[in-house]
C-alpha cells in the first residue's frame, strides 16, 4: 500500500465537477483507491465513489491523504496526488 498527504490546491476543493473528474481518474486504476480528509479528521472514502468524495468535504486548502493498494498503486498516488496539487484541479479550468 502507497499513500501522500498533501494540501488540496483547487480553487474549489472537491465539489461538482473536480470531484466528479478525480472519481473518473481513480476509477481508472485497478488498485482500492480511498481518500480521506485529514484537516476535518474524516475518515478514509472510497475515491471511486462521488457520494464518498462528496461526503469528504474537501475544501480548498484542506490536507488530504490518498492511499491505493494494488497493481497500479504507484501510478494511481502520483496522477490522483497531482490532480490535488494542481491549482487548476482536475477539470483544468
Amino acid at each position: 500500500m502507497r499513500s501522500i498527504e498533501l494540501e488540496v490546491r483547487t480553487e474549489s476543493g472537491l465539489h461538482a465537477r473536480p470531484a466528479a473528474e478525480f472519481v473518473r481518474a481513480a476509477a481508472g486504476f485497478e488498485s482500492t483507491v480511498r481518500l480521506a480528509n485529514v484537516t476535518l479528521g474524516r475518515p478514509a472514502v472510497d475515491a471511486k465513489s462521488i457520494i464518498g468524495v462528496l461526503g469528504a468535504g474537501v475544501e480548498s486548502g484542506h490536507f488530504v491523504r490518498v492511499e491505493a493498494d494494488g497493481t497500479d498503486e504507484e501510478r494511481a498516488i502520483g496522477t490522483l496526488g497531482e490532480l490535488l496539487a494542481r491549482p487548476d484541479g482536475p477539470s483544468g479550468h
